[in-house]
């Protein structure tokens, strides 16, 4: 039900297949736009349930943050993960907990890190299967809560609470990043440049030069149109059939030389 930056990405609601079977439509942008819409669940949990089990972990955040555990190297994206408020979660919606006092203030960072592009393009090299257990996840390579300098934080804080909080069920998650007004709206343009920002980010964070970026995004665009290898083939061909073009690519890149060109790079230590 979540994707990225969406924990309403789809719901069951009252929508059925032509034998009248629940299915699990996509959110429309129109609903999307509604920011008192949330999905309809399949399954139900009571409160005091999920509350009890939080306080066993400390945990006591109005939020919480988890990934999809059944996925594939071949998919659009491997690791895909998204805040959400506090529900009730089944077995294959694991949750990140950071509980570090020096992570305190900057969960909001892993959450940008784990949804990068750099980021997945490791965890695919990893993912051997259609399950990502948590022995995988402990061997992707995340940032510590020491890497986030004031100047990134600045940087990262701003585009991580526009993306998220599209809601008013998450505004426990934007008060905690200093947001008091109301939820912003849904511009899947908008959302897409704000992306691009923080995919440029962490290929500069974890060292990439632009060529290797471009490898990632697209390796026929470094060694030619009759390599084999291939990273994000499936974004790509949904991009160009979408937009007629492969969109992340290009405004990844743009942010990159963006961001290089006015010395945001330098100004964050990068």
């Amino acid at each position: 039900m979540g994707d990225f930056y969406d924990h309403r990405a789809s719901g069951y609601g009252a929508r059925g297949d032509e034998r009248g079977n629940r299915v699990l439509p996509e959110t429309t942008e129109e609903e999307h736009l509604d920011t008192s819409f949330e999905p309809e669940p399949f399954y139900w949990v009571a409160q005091k349930e999920v509350v009890d089990r939080l306080r066993q972990v400390s945990w006591n955040r109005r939020w919480l943050f988890g990934f999809k555990n059944v996925t594939a190297p071949t998919n659009q994206r491997t690791f895909i993960c998204n805040i959400f408020p506090k529900w009730g979660v089944g077995n294959s919606m694991p949750l990140l907990l950071p509980l570090e006092k020096r992570a305190e203030g900057k969960e909001h960072c892993l959450i940008a890190n784990l949804s990068s592009l750099p980021f997945d393009y490791v965890a695919r090299q990893k993912a051997g299967g259609i399950n990502l257990n948590y022995f995988y996840v402990k061997q992707f390579p995340a940032f510590s809560p020491d890497f986030y300098t004031e100047p990134r934080l600045a940087f990262i804080t701003p585009r991580v609470l526009e993306l998220t909080y599209t809601s008013h069920s998450l505004a426990p998650f934007a008060r905690d990043l200093g947001h008091d007004g109301p939820p912003f709206a849904w511009d899947e343009d908008r959302r897409a440049l704000l992306r691009a920002d923080l995919d440029a980010f962490y290929a500069r964070a974890y060292g990439l030069t632009r060529d290797e970026l471009r490898y990632i995004l697209d390796p026929a665009d470094v060694k030619g149109p009759d390599y084999p290898s291939e990273t994000f083939r499936v974004l790509k061909e949904k991009e160009i059939r979408q937009h007629g073009e492969y969109r992340t690519r290009r405004l990844v890149l743009e942010a990159w030389d963006r961001m290089e060109a006015n010395g945001e790079f330098t100004a964050m230590g990068m």
